[in-house]
């Protein structure tokens, strides 16, 4: 029986929470400039660079090994600064059947916590537990927030 399970990840940044939410809304093309140590390229295959729906081709180095992925955005909340993304194709659906992941930032103190939810359905019990993208996410936001906090 299919089982979607869960991974967090969590960070505390320096940056504030809107300023750290619209480096993802609204700058998520500047993302090879702002998190290099990860992310390698990313292009708009569908729509635009921030609508609901757009689809975008990304290279990045997850686990020291280049990947590339598609992904999709499902769903923006600006009010609760949630940006949620889906998976909908590359190497990395080779072992789950739906992978998504939901970005939160919230305030805290003079900075933010980044909250990066995975959710996840593997294609069967030998794929992975995705620890090397948790661990990817992970240095994505320490990355954008040491350029963020450069500005």
């Amino acid at each position: 029986m299919a089982q979607i399970r869960k991974m967090d990840c969590q960070v505390e940044i320096k940056s504030s929470a809107e300023q750290f939410f619209n480096a993802f809304k609204n700058n998520i093309h500047l993302m090879p400039k702002l998190a290099s140590q990860v992310i390698q390229d990313v292009k708009v295959v569908e729509g635009d660079w921030q609508s609901v729906g757009c689809v975008r081709f990304w290279t990045a180095s997850i686990g020291g090994k280049t990947e590339t992925a598609t992904e999709q955005w499902e769903a923006v909340d600006d009010e609760s600064r949630m940006i949620t993304f889906k998976l909908v194709g590359g190497k990395i659906m080779n072992a789950y059947k739906s992978f998504k992941s939901f970005l939160k930032v919230t305030p805290k103190g003079e900075g933010s916590l980044v909250n990066w939810t995975i959710e996840y359905e593997k294609q069967n019990d030998n794929s992975p537990e995705p620890v090397a993208y948790k661990d990817f996410y992970a240095t994505w936001i320490k990355d954008v927030d040491a350029n963020l906090s450069k500005a």
